[in-house]
């Protein structure tokens, strides 16, 4: 039979740029797909932070970090809560992961280039107990570059296989279909579309010109999550997380749609826990937006008073950094989809970061005269920028004022200055002693005593009221979709499972599709800077898999 390619991949995000990497290693011939143009490849990794999940890395042991690969992997298994049939493949990849990231991670991509910011970030605090969820100690690195440094290595190497003679990079080119031709999945058909000169991120039309059918001997399906069809997310809603939410901003662009995931299906794949998902409580709408709906995410420090609708603080250990998805679910149980930051400018100015490459220049542009910079404004110039243009910002000498500014973003005017003053003033009254009972007080002098977070992302203890703090400032909260942690069920060489646990011969499949790995390798809860490297492991497992199994 005659093939176009020795694999074709579908979908040129990190997954698929690390997965044909790999296949452009072995000497195999790769056709690369993608829905998009050429100017979006690397995907939603483009515009991440660049966080990754190191377990004893340089970087922890020069800031007094102890880690080790059993601290981790009892975090990972605490949070991850596998209690399914179905976790068996998850479960295996969850420990080859941990694996990898106690293991080769860092050095294989320091070798490749890649560098990391010295202070190292505590992300998903947990503050259950030690067999609970969250992250022990801090391992939240971020790239130096943020998503466009961790792409470019991999595009770098993809580009060199298309110099080679190897790769064929097919943009525009829309997947519809998997068939057989023979014994195995050998054959991708699709739509090519018209020509798009959008920006990145931006919508691209869906005019189509063509069609195509390609055959190759392994088919690599790395074609993201479900993020971007809200309708889908809620479809897919789990109970657990109570009444999907009526309102939510988006995280990935529209075309992030889960449509293969469909396709890979209907060919004879298992598409496992697709109740699980996670979607951020801190999303707030971007004021510059570049796809529909778009939403930032705020990486918030301790410190801020965290409350729903109804102005009243959220249950410990709710508290902002400490758990993502337990946040989720008290929200969905309150009868609104929207929260509440209120804080100070001191706060603000030491404890705000916000996620996504855009809204980090200097980090992303390698400019070390940049992070100085930001280390030393009272505000750091993104976060101005939300400031004095967000729709979710309400900035005010006083607390009367601030309360007039929020009511006036809902539908109902639900907060009563007389209940939030009370509400401030009794936490207030616990920063005049070093010891509390409010446990936010005690977890943001824990926090301290980490010297990253004393450093840069923890402010020192104080009254919230304390006019020299001031402004006041409040920040309404939106749910923000992102990622899906379910998917394709693969096994530990990333090939797709059927329902009878067989391999559906020729087809694997990497990063956000596979959930990451095994159809899940998260469980129900994620540690954090683990998406990018999910997909970085997985592609990684796929390519050379599907190289050492083609001729």
């Amino acid at each position: 039979m005659a093939y176009d390619a020795d694999v074709i991949v579908i979908g040129a995000g990190l997954a698929g740029l690390a997965a044909t990497a790999e296949l452009v290693d072995a000497g195999r011939k790769v056709i690369l797909l993608d829905q998009e143009p050429e100017q979006s490849i690397g995907g939603q990794a483009h515009w991440s932070f660049g966080g990754l999940f190191f377990v004893n890395s340089p970087e922890q042991r020069r800031m007094r970090i102890k880690d080790s690969h059993a601290l981790a992997l009892q975090d990972w298994m605490g949070t991850a809560g596998f209690d399914r049939a179905e976790d068996h493949w998850p479960r295996r990849w969850a420990e080859a992961y941990v694996d990898f990231a106690a293991g080769e991670k860092r050095s294989w991509l320091h070798q490749q280039g890649v560098r990391f910011f010295p202070v190292v970030g505590w992300a998903e605090r947990g503050g259950y107990d030690a067999n609970g969820h969250g992250n022990s100690v801090p391992r939240f690195h971020i790239t130096w570059g943020t998503g466009p440094g961790l792409v470019a290595p991999f595009e770098r190497r993809v580009r060199a296989g298309v110099a080679r003679g190897l790769v064929e990079l097919r943009f525009r080119h829309r997947v519809t279909g998997l068939s057989r031709s023979a014994g195995a999945v050998d054959t991708v058909t699709g739509e090519i579309l018209e020509p798009s000169g959008i920006e990145r991120g931006q919508a691209s039309g869906r005019t189509v010109t063509g069609a195509f059918e390609l055959k190759a001997q392994a088919v690599i399906v790395t074609s993201g999550g479900i993020g971007g069809d809200h309708d889908l997310v809620r479809a897919n809603w789990p109970e657990r997380l109570g009444t999907p939410p009526e309102r939510m901003i988006s995280g990935v662009p529209a075309h992030v749609d889960g449509k293969m995931l469909g396709i890979a299906e209907r060919t004879g794949a298992r598409l496992i826990n697709r109740d699980r998902m996670w979607h951020y409580t801190e999303g707030i709408q971007n004021w510059n937006p570049v796809w529909d709906n778009h939403g930032i995410r705020i990486l918030p420090g301790p410190s801020s008073l965290w409350l729903d609708a109804r102005g009243n603080r959220l249950p410990v250990p709710l508290f902002p950094g400490f758990d993502t998805l337990g946040t989720l679910e008290h929200i969905m149980r309150t009868g609104y989809d929207y929260t509440w930051f209120v804080l100070d400018q001191k706060i603000i100015g030491k404890e705000f970061a916000l996620s996504g490459s855009e809204q980090n220049p200097d980090l992303t542009g390698k400019s070390v005269k940049g992070v100085v910079g930001r280390a030393r404004a009272d505000v750091p110039g993104p976060v101005k920028a939300f400031m004095d243009n967000g729709a979710d910002f309400v900035v005010e000498k006083d607390l009367g004022a601030l309360v007039r500014g929020m009511n006036a973003l809902t539908k109902e005017p639900l907060i009563e200055e007389a209940a939030l003053r009370r509400e401030i003033v009794a936490r207030d009254r616990e920063i005049a002693n070093p010891f509390s009972k409010d446990l936010q007080v005690t977890a943001m002098r824990g926090a301290r005593n980490y010297l990253g977070d004393k450093l840069i992302r923890t402010a020192t203890p104080h009254r919230i009221l304390d006019p020299k703090a001031g402004p006041l400032i409040a920040v309404r909260l939106h749910i923000l979709t992102r990622k899906t942690l379910g998917g394709l069920e693969t096994d530990l060489s990333s090939r797709v499972l059927t329902e009878g646990g067989d391999p559906l011969a020729g087809v694997y499949a990497a990063g956000e599709v596979a959930g990451f790995g095994g159809g899940g390798v998260h469980g129900y809860r994620s540690l954090e800077g683990t998406f990018l490297g999910g997909c970085l492991f997985s592609g990684r497992t796929a390519g050379r898999a599907a190289a050492g199994a083609v001729g």
